[in-house]
């Protein structure tokens, strides 16, 4: 049996193998994708509701510090997350963002909403875990803060005073 004749035998075997193998291997790879694309939303929504309650607590509405400039500040802290349906639907208009907390008060919440459109394999399941709204599923994150322990006396502009002087 000649070596040219053995290669043509089995050289079909290969293509056989990566057809079968490369639609298992990329199921795979979208089955980890989709839930590290979904904690890392999350997490950059935490963070971001989070920095956001600082800023919330530490205000001072004549320096600026307007309900809605502290919800563009949570906005550009959700930019870090891609304009992409796997991490976040709907764009950057479809974050929504809500405070709660008057200037000077000591406890602060903040909730950031956004949703999350999965691939359609892990949808049923997804959705099946979680609220949600036409097809996407609905993540919501909120941070309570409490900044300023009940002995202290003032409010951050009074403290604040006590170094211009």
């Amino acid at each position: 049996m000649s070596l040219g004749r053995c290669r043509r035998g089995v050289s079909g075997q290969s293509s056989v193998e990566a057809a079968l193998l490369l639609p298992s291997l990329m199921l795979v790879l979208a089955i980890l994708l989709q839930p590290a694309c979904i904690l890392y939303t999350r997490a950059s929504m935490s963070a971001a509701a989070a920095e956001t309650a600082r800023v919330l607590v530490t205000r001072v509405e004549g320096a600026g510090g307007t309900d809605d400039a502290v919800r563009r500040f949570c906005l550009r802290r959700l930019a870090a997350v891609p304009d992409v349906s796997l991490f976040h639907e709907g764009g950057p208009d479809a974050w929504e963002v809500t405070l709660d907390g008057e200037e000077g008060s000591s406890t602060v919440s903040v909730e950031v909403v956004g949703r999350v459109r999965p691939l359609p394999l892990l949808g049923v399941a997804a959705q099946a875990m979680g609220e949600t709204d036409g097809g996407c599923v609905v993540m919501r994150v909120r941070v309570e803060q409490s900044a300023r322990p009940t002995w202290l006396e003032g409010s951050y502009g009074d403290w604040v005073s006590i170094w211009d002087a």
